[in-house]
């Protein structure tokens, strides 16, 4: 883990970052309820959601990795479309992925801070973020970067033998 933040690069994802990428979001499938998907994934099954987040547009992918050698990937942030209809267009859904290990050491500010300049010129208005609770990191992040609450899903996931509620924070873009 970097000693220090500086030592950490923020960077827009890359099909060579799938590998570690999928490893990473696969830790949260099998041990947390942060995500609601409850199997894990292969990097080919991957894909598709990499690809979909280009380098320009509203739907970015943003790869904060470390100092060591090999460079580990520490963790990663993403907008992607909130809903399907075209109505939605300018408002984008943000996700946080920080590495096991990695938390508190100020990797998702950094990459909430490179996301959030990427997408300053895009045409959004609204970004949207549901914390699966109780997640206080989260939500304090969340905060930090000026998401307000709007209101909670109540038993809206079943994982791991019980039902999650998920809270929705909005921030004007």
């Amino acid at each position: 883990m970097p000693s220090e933040l500086a030592e950490v690069q923020v960077r827009p994802g890359c099909e060579g970052d799938l590998p570690a990428l999928t490893t990473l979001y696969n830790h949260y499938v099998r041990e947390t309820p942060i995500t609601f998907d409850t199997a894990p994934f292969t990097p080919e099954e991957r894909r598709p959601w990499l690809l979909s987040h280009p380098i320009d547009g509203p739907h970015r992918l943003m790869v904060a990795t470390g100092p060591d050698p090999g460079r580990p990937v520490l963790g990663y942030a993403t907008s992607g479309p909130f809903r399907p209809k075209p109505a939605y267009g300018t408002s984008v859904e943000t996700t946080i992925y920080v590495a096991a290990g990695a938390g508190g050491q100020g990797v998702g500010t950094l990459l909430y801070k490179a996301l959030f300049e990427a997408l300053a010129g895009e045409n959004l208005h609204r970004a949207y973020a549901g914390i699966t609770q109780p997640n206080e990191a989260s939500t304090r992040l969340h905060a930090r970067f000026g998401f307000r609450y709007v209101g909670t899903y109540h038993e809206v996931g079943y994982k791991f033998g019980r039902y999650w509620d998920v809270a929705w924070y909005e921030k004007e873009l």
